[in-house]
């Protein structure tokens, strides 16, 4: 196995100032998904194909249009491990025997959302790791289908309300199931490198993408993606609801690589999981027309539960 890399940046002054993502697409002002790709693009760099399942990001490239240095493919919301897996092998069949040359190689990059990634495409990405394909996943996580009016997914957090959840009397929770461990699936599959990242945190995610650059096979990134269409905050709020979602120790922070889960960044002193949940739109029920300390405790004792194995 290649060795992991160790840190390349120490300051954001360290990182590269192209922009390798052109302004002015039509996605949400704010989007966290977007802030994510492109800090991780600016590690990448141009020599890069895009596979593109059916998202909230599939509005950044419409054909014949595009912002990106590199190419884009699109795909359906179940497709993208498979697309990925088509495109690897046409490379590396045209480099052993048609003579392409290295430097006409491609890293192959899956972007979608947490609907496509731990729902509906979560057996063909299942067995794209398992199959060892040498790929970067990239998933931007917004806790819900984005592009569909924002519709409950496996990733949506306990307490939040959502079109397909709402908060209503008989369920004032709104979303009553906890989400999918998505860290914990992939890590099952022992890939060659998994990640959780925030745009938030740039020195982290550059220095994650770049030990996942220098490796070959699996490897895998869960982005935070604050949301202020979904998750009802206003757009210049981005920064600070998704270092809260740090502070608060309810977005982990952390790696997996030659079998050892290693946190990267861990909350100083943690702060009550409310002052996440107060910033949203999604999840006012838990504070008016009554406070629902009951739901909120049940957040926090999940969020201590998990720390309290690592603090």
């Amino acid at each position: 196995m290649t060795a992991i890399p160790g840190r390349t940046f120490k300051k954001v002054k360290e990182l590269s100032p192209a922009e390798w993502i052109a302004p002015g697409s039509p996605l949400c002002a704010g989007c966290g998904g977007l802030e994510g790709l492109r800090i991780a693009e600016k590690v990448l760099g141009e020599n890069v194909i895009y596979v593109n399942a059916a998202g909230c990001l599939t509005l950044l490239s419409v054909f014949p249009f595009s912002p990106l240095r590199g190419s884009w493919l699109y795909t359906t919301m179940s497709a993208p491990a498979a697309a990925s897996q088509g495109i690897r092998d046409a490379l590396d069949v045209r480099m052993g025997k048609h003579g392409l040359p290295k430097s006409e190689d491609l890293q192959v990059v899956v972007v979608a959302g947490d609907g496509s990634t731990c729902d509906i495409g979560l057996s063909a990405n299942s067995a794209a790791i398992h199959r060892g394909l040498d790929f970067i996943y990239f998933c931007y996580d917004n806790g819900g289908y984005g592009n569909t009016g924002f519709q409950w997914s496996p990733s949506s957090p306990y307490g939040s309300s959502t079109q397909t959840t709402p908060s209503v009397a008989a369920h004032p929770a709104g979303s009553e199931m906890k989400p999918k461990d998505l860290f914990e699936i992939w890590r099952a599959h022992d890939p060659v490198y998994l990640a959780t990242v925030s745009p938030r945190e740039p020195i982290d995610l550059s220095n994650k993408f770049a030990k996942a650059k220098a490796l070959k096979g699996p490897r895998l990134f869960i982005c935070m993606a604050a949301c202020p269409t979904g998750w009802g905050f206003d757009p210049k709020d981005t920064n600070v609801v998704a270092r809260l979602a740090v502070e608060t120790g309810i977005f982990p922070l952390k790696e997996y690589a030659e079998g050892k889960v290693v946190h990267t960044k861990m909350p100083r002193k943690r702060l009550p999981v409310e002052k996440f949940l107060e910033t949203q739109k999604r999840f006012r029920h838990l504070f008016a027309p009554e406070r629902r300390d009951d739901i909120i405790a049940e957040i926090q004792k999940d969020v201590d539960s998990y720390w309290r194995l690592y603090e």
